[in-house]
């Protein structure tokens, strides 16, 4: 096996910065594997606040530039797994979802989480096939 890290650009930094030890996008085996992303402005590198729909946008927005740095697009995510600090969320996120997958659906999981260590309540990773 061959495995590729993709540096993408102001999440790559943002991580490294953060001390968060993981690569945001790794290649392997023919997929491409995003890391769990949270609501980043995708220029400026801060966390976006708002309403759980305006950061799913941005999380979604972070997710399908870190599946481009690689190549790759919306088109070829096989799973998606949604983590949101709170189970009521489930239809507003599906709201926005919805903009971006409005048909050919990937597999996809939704989990309730706890929380995380900075203000945000979505994260949302994804596998593709390359």
């Amino acid at each position: 096996m061959k495995k590729e890290i993709i540096e993408v650009p102001v999440l790559s930094p943002m991580m490294r910065a953060l001390g968060v030890p993981c690569s945001s996008v790794t290649k392997a085996n023919g997929f491409l594997f995003v890391a769990a992303t949270p609501p980043v402005d995708m220029v400026t590198g801060k966390i976006v606040k708002g309403d759980i729909e305006v950061q799913t946008e941005a999380s979604l927005n972070a997710v399908k530039l870190c599946l481009e740095a690689a190549g790759s697009s919306f088109e070829d995510v096989v799973t998606l797994r949604i983590y949101a600090a709170n189970a009521g969320f489930y239809n507003a996120i599906n709201r926005v979802y919805m903009r971006h997958f409005p048909d050919n659906f990937p597999s996809r999981t939704f989990v309730p989480v706890a929380g995380w260590f900075m203000e945000f309540d979505i994260e949302i990773e994804c596998m593709a096939a390359v």
